[in-house]
């Protein structure tokens, strides 16, 4: 990504040299606000990586002593265009001076190269040219440079031109990965209060809805089924002779049978709007939007069958293996009634099925 403009770098020089860099304080200050948010030196106190790609060795030569005496500013030459985008790479330029005319690639083909390249597509780019000519300049531009120097260039120019166009990109890197991390703490804080909100609507032992949840959620469809006129059904569910099951066989035991109880209600529900809960105790609900009183039947019938296939003993009941019985109601809402019309009913059909021998489904 090419950030740079080039009405904008051609005024760099007078911006470094004349002082007025005032006009990027607030940016330079966020800037280096980010860099002590991660740890690193502000962009003015790294490091600066020169990299001349020219094949005269006299330009690279000048070039070496203008810079040879400014701090912090680390130069290198690589005379062979073959061997320039590698050389970026590797010295980790902060700013490539390039010649535009050279053996076999030109300069401007460099800089397409430099643009096309992930490694090196950042990078701030200053042609060397001989012409001050606008349509070279302009075509140089065009290829993606940033700016524009006739060689040999004073030497206060050319620093004033290499520490600005380092800077900026040091602070591009540096933005970059502050923006990076903030998408990543981002990305865990969702993460986390995802998490947060699966604890807080969830049962701590069996890992269903909780009760607190199961009532939300109820509500919310018995709005919307008396917005849309669609039926609701809800089923109540307890696990037969509970207290005589911890009795034989300790709680820790009971708890083992809620948590598989739970599991296997929640295996049978097929439709991602049901919603299985622990209603409290060894009792659990079962939220079913948009059913008929047979379906309700066949869904309250599918998950007796699959706890008592289970086989999980129980010297205190009949069938001598865990068991439920299910209570089942299903009933267009009407805004004029309370929700908890659904659960009453229900649990009429539940203490007839408790009262008939347990272990089956009455539909009230």
């Amino acid at each position: 990504m090419n950030t740079s403009n080039p009405h904008q770098n051609a005024a760099a020089p007078d911006l470094a040299e004349n002082g007025a860099n005032v006009l990027d304080a607030p940016n330079l200050a966020i800037d280096d606000a980010l860099a002590r948010i991660l740890g690193n030196p502000p962009a003015a106190e790294c490091p600066i990586m020169v990299l001349l790609v020219d094949d005269q060795a006299i330009i690279a030569e000048a070039v070496r002593q203008a810079l040879a005496g400014e701090a912090s500013v680390d130069f290198h030459y690589c005379a062979s265009p073959e061997e320039a985008l590698r050389c970026a790479e590797d010295t980790r330029a902060t700013v490539i001076l390039q010649d535009l005319v050279m053996p076999g690639t030109d300069g401007l083909t460099l800089v397409r190269q430099y643009r096309q390249n992930p490694a090196t597509r950042d990078i701030p780019i200053i042609v060397l040219s001989t012409k001050e000519e606008p349509l070279v300049k302009s075509a140089a531009f065009a290829a993606g440079a940033n700016d524009y120097l006739v060689k040999l260039p004073d030497r206060i120019e050319l620093i004033a031109r290499v520490r600005y166009h380092s800077r900026s990109y040091l602070n591009l890197l540096q933005r970059d990965e502050a923006y990076q991390a903030l998408r990543q703490s981002q990305q865990q804080l969702l993460a986390t209060n995802l998490e947060l909100q699966r604890l807080t609507h969830s049962d701590g032992l069996t890992g269903l809805s909780n009760r607190r949840y199961l009532d939300q959620y109820l509500t919310a469809e018995w709005r919307r089924g008396a917005r849309d006129k669609t039926g609701l059904g809800f089923l109540m569910i307890d696990v037969d002779n509970f207290k005589a099951y911890n009795d034989t066989y300790g709680h820790v035991a009971g708890d083992d049978v809620l948590k598989r109880v739970a599991q296997t209600i929640e295996s049978c529900l097929g439709r991602s709007p049901d919603l299985a809960a622990r209603f409290g105790g060894e009792e659990f609900a079962v939220v079913v939007p948009g059913t008929s009183a047979g379906g309700l039947h066949l869904l309250a019938e599918k998950i007796r069958i699959a706890i008592e296939g289970l086989a999980i003993p129980h010297a205190g009941s009949v069938a001598g293996v865990v068991t439920i019985s299910i209570g089942a109601a299903t009933v267009v809402p009407s805004p004029a009634e309370p929700v908890t019309k659904l659960i009453e009913t229900a649990d009429v059909g539940l203490y007839r099925a408790k009262r008939d021998g347990k272990n089956q489904v009455a539909v009230s």
